[in-house]
């Protein structure tokens, strides 16, 4: 796992966008064979689309031949509901760049066979060759997607019910009324992600600490999801000095070696 430690929420984003829009020019993708991209959502990757924007309209960067898998969406909530992942997506990030509607998946929490649903968007990832990249965040519990902790760290896409930490966590996003937010959500597995060529996982703020700290730096544990990636041969976290609060001396001071070539 290779850990990037930034002085703060806007460094640590433009570095993000900076690997995402390397990796993209570098494998200069086609129609017939396009980059994979997965894609969060979340307050955590604001900052990072926001930049990958920022290049698209320099003309730097171009996602005509970009296909997307999203992590996740809620049950059973309309598609143009303003807090659907559907809306987040196209509010934040597809609307201001040149990406091909039919390139993008999102899971379709309103499917007649949810089961059915899920399955399919596994079939969909590897027709298309599987995930080039997939980005995402850390939960405070450490989960990763909708693969809340107590979740299989073999699992596929699926169907989830929340737990009362994510449903008070996503609360500030339905009025902060409880009633409101959903309670299930359909999201890709464990398994999904970790199939993946590289994952890049963005993590801010004190909030997150515990967190990070049971992603990099504790066992692999089904109880904090987003640990299983010390498994996966091409992840990296990218983090800011606040979410490395509960690190140990020693590891704080390992990553920064690392990454300035003293190690």
């Amino acid at each position: 796992m290779r850990v990037i430690i930034e002085p703060n929420y806007e460094a640590l984003s433009k570095w993000a966008a900076n690997y995402v829009a390397n990796r993209i020019i570098e494998a200069n993708p086609t129609p017939e064979k396009p980059f994979v991209l997965g894609c969060p959502t979340g307050s955590s990757p604001l900052g990072l689309y926001q930049n990958l924007i920022e290049m698209y309209t320099a003309g730097k960067l171009s996602f005509k031949n970009v296909v997307t898998f999203n992590m996740d969406e809620y049950v059973n909530i309309p598609e143009d509901h303003p807090e659907s992942y559907h809306s987040f997506m196209w509010n934040n990030f597809f609307s201001h760049i040149d990406i091909k509607p039919e390139n993008v998946h999102i899971l379709n929490g309103n499917a007649p066979d949810l089961i059915a649903e899920c399955y399919q968007y596994e079939e969909k990832i590897a027709e298309a060759g599987g995930i080039d990249l997939f980005m995402g965040g850390i939960g405070s519990d450490g989960h990763l997607a909708f693969n809340e902790p107590g979740s299989s760290l073999a699992s596929r896409t699926r169907i989830k019910t929340l737990t009362t930490d994510t449903i008070h966590a996503n609360s500030r996003f339905f009025n902060n009324d409880l009633c409101l937010v959903p309670k299930q959500a359909l999201t890709v597995g464990i398994g999904t992600v970790m199939d993946a060529q590289e994952v890049l996982l963005v993590c801010s703020g004190h909030k997150k600490a515990r967190a990070l700290k049971h992603c990099i730096d504790g066992d692999i544990s089904h109880k904090w999801t987003s640990s299983m990636l010390q498994m996966h041969p091409h992840a990296i976290v990218v983090c800011d000095e606040a979410a490395c609060d509960e690190l140990t001396v020693g590891t704080y001071k390992y990553y920064l070696d690392k990454e300035r070539g003293n190690l």
